[in-house]
């Protein structure tokens, strides 16, 4: 499983560098590309400009035609010449605005001169300046790579999405299944159990035994109808939170060493929210024996229930070993576990019943190590 894992995380950083090293590709090729066209243009201003220097020499030069021909072959360069004599701007290939074209075209001319340097042409009686632009098609050469690595980007985050949305249908089928596998292996042990209760009961046994090994099967029923039907919507109700709370830590405190101290900060009003009972109680119950654990089974546990706004919070303090600021995400991975025993699935699971069960948050709202951690659940309180 793990190495099927790892090629995953592999072939989404390969995927990553073969899409980098195609858009750089493309952004080096259009370059050169755009580089060569830019000289040839300046090859072909530098003819226009000799041109146009041989139409002002002589009207009748016997090579006129030819030179007329490559002035006239400019159809997609945008060219400003300057008379510096008569101070008259003539245009070729400019849109020209229906006034103030003198003024228009200086402007551009400065414009021109900052990207391109001017030709200029000299000979008697005449000085004028060639002020040019990229062409059309340059220009939208020129955006061409930038609109490929839009493309590409857009692709790339279409497949991440694609590939997150996969992973996580893959991890929700995961939890399903070992959600409903759970609940049906406990199936039998629990019939089990609730056969030996009716049997001691016939023996005569201890009754305020047996009535706490009822307790527990029953909730061991209840946990695993609830993990039996994850996969589908629960169904919520309108509980009071105390309550939930003040049940589940009676529950517990039988059940855990004497040298563990609870201490209840609750509200004295009832806080609803619509939750379901027996998750969030399992939720509760999770975070407590971490906490336990944390504490070596020794210790302090302090459940602080409060309402904000329309939020309603629960912190579960402990006095454990704490827990490292850079590892307060990873905690709720599937796997992550700091125990010599367990599969690391309990915060993961209690994440994704608060998370996406009831549509609240759970998360280490404090730590420092050695001195303990504070848990936090927030649930909406009901309408």
């Amino acid at each position: 499983m793990k190495i099927v894992e790892n090629n995953k995380v592999l072939l989404r950083y390969l995927f990553i560098i073969v899409a980098m090293l195609i858009a750089l590709g493309s952004l080096v090729i259009s370059h050169y590309f755009v580089k060569d066209l830019a000289k040839e243009e300046r090859n072909k201003m530098e003819i226009w400009a000799e041109a146009t220097k041989e139409a002002a020499n002589s009207a009748e030069n016997p090579n006129m035609g030819l030179v007329l021909r490559v002035l006239s072959s400019n159809t997609s360069i945008p060219v400003i010449l300057h008379d510096k004599k008569e101070n008259l701007y003539i245009s070729i290939n400019i849109e020209l605005p229906e006034t103030e074209e003198q003024e228009f075209l200086r402007k551009k001319a400065d414009k021109f001169a900052k990207s391109h340097e001017p030709i200029i042409i000299e000979v008697e009686d005449f000085d004028q300046y060639i002020y040019y632009d990229d062409s059309y098609t340059l220009k939208r050469l020129q955006l061409y790579p930038y609109i490929q690595v839009a493309v590409l980007l857009i692709f790339m985050l279409t497949a991440f999405f694609a590939l997150f949305t996969t992973m996580k249908m893959e991890q929700d089928r995961l939890w399903v299944g070992l959600s409903k596998e759970t609940a049906h292996q406990l199936g039998t042990p629990i019939s089990s159990l609730l056969a030996w209760i009716e049997y001691l009961k016939l023996k005569e046994a201890d009754q305020s035994i047996l009535i706490d090994m009822e307790k527990d099967v029953d909730r061991l029923q209840m946990i695993t109808d609830r993990f039996s039907k994850i996969g589908s919507a629960p169904a919520l109700e309108e509980k009071d939170i105390t309550e939930i709370v003040r049940q589940t830590i009676t529950y517990l405190e039988k059940r855990i060493s004497r040298k563990v101290i609870f201490e209840l900060q609750l509200s004295n009003i009832a806080l609803y929210a619509d939750v379901s009972e027996p998750l969030l109680s399992w939720v509760i119950e999770n975070l407590t024996k971490n906490a336990v654990d944390a504490m070596g089974g020794q210790g302090k546990i302090t459940f602080s229930l409060y309402e904000k706004g329309k939020i309603i919070s629960l912190d579960i303090k402990d006095t454990g070993k704490g827990i490292p600021k850079s590892k307060f995400n990873t905690i709720f991975n599937p796997g992550y576990t700091t125990k010599t025993r367990g599969w690391g699935l309990g915060l993961s699971l209690a994440k994704r019943i608060i998370d996406s069960y009831h549509k609240g948050k759970i998360y280490v709202k404090s730590s420092e190590i050695d001195t303990g951690t504070t848990f936090c659940i927030e649930l909406k309180k009901a309408k």
